[in-house]
């Protein structure tokens, strides 16, 4: 484990700490990141519903009610996701929601919020 400091992606303070295997915290913001996620970002272009571009540690709110496999409710349109991660492929969202754990998302589905 890396005792060195990393600067927030989000909120830019210096004091970032490691909090796991290639893991970050910010103890301003409560931003969690890793870097080489961070680094990947740069490659990475996400665009939300109308064509906004989407950055890791952005809140998004959901557009329309989404089916979820293997739960027996919906993910409700209007749902805030706070701290998005991005990924390449279909699903480029990854989050974690309130009442169902984490889960990707496809960016069509979302708004920046």
């Amino acid at each position: 484990m890396s005792e060195e400091m990393k600067a927030c992606p989000i909120c830019e303070s210096p004091y970032g700490y490691c909090t796991g295997f290639d893991s970050y915290t910010c103890p301003e913001c409560s931003n969690e990141w890793s870097p080489k996620e961070v680094e990947m970002e740069g490659g990475i272009v996400v665009l939300d519903s109308n064509g906004t571009r989407l950055q890791i540690g952005d809140s998004v709110i959901v557009i329309k009610n989404l089916p979820v496999k293997g739960a027996p409710k919906t993910v409700k349109s209007g749902t805030k996701v706070k701290n998005i991660r991005l990924t390449e492929g279909e699903h480029n969202i990854n989050c974690k929601i309130d009442g169902f754990g984490s889960m990707q998302l496809k960016s069509e589905f979302v708004k920046k919020g």
